[in-house]
């Protein structure tokens, strides 16, 4: 996790470096923090299973190279709304993921291919 969290950090503090704080859109920065730390929590508790976490927190990536992109010519109202979406189609996805029953998925207990008890 915190290989996914030193990216993201090192995206904010340049966009720190680089607009005035008023410009600033903490509260995405915030909501992408938070998001991780549902992944994580999804993971720990074994509502996720190591893929899900894995494609949930390359959709984070995305989400922050872009707002990187959005960021260097300065964050209008489009470009923020745009990050928002897609912050909370990431949020549903989490929601769905953890809710699925598909609790360890790949370790012999809810895989598809473990036949063990219906036989």
């Amino acid at each position: 996790m915190k290989k996914i969290i030193l990216p993201i950090v090192a995206v904010s503090a340049l966009a720190a470096a680089t607009l005035p704080a008023a410009a600033m859109a903490q509260p995405i920065n915030q909501r992408q923090a938070q998001l991780e730390q549902r992944i994580d929590r999804g993971v720990r508790s074994g509502d996720l299973n190591r893929q899900e976490a894995r494609r949930l927190n390359g959709e984070l990536r995305e989400v922050a190279r872009l707002e990187h992109r959005y960021r260097a010519n300065g964050l209008n109202g489009w470009e923020r709304n745009d990050l928002d979406r897609r912050l909370d189609r990431i949020s549903a996805q989490i929601r769905y993921e953890r809710h699925d029953r598909d609790y360890g998925q790949g370790y012999g207990r809810g895989d598809r291919n473990d036949h063990r008890g219906r036989w």
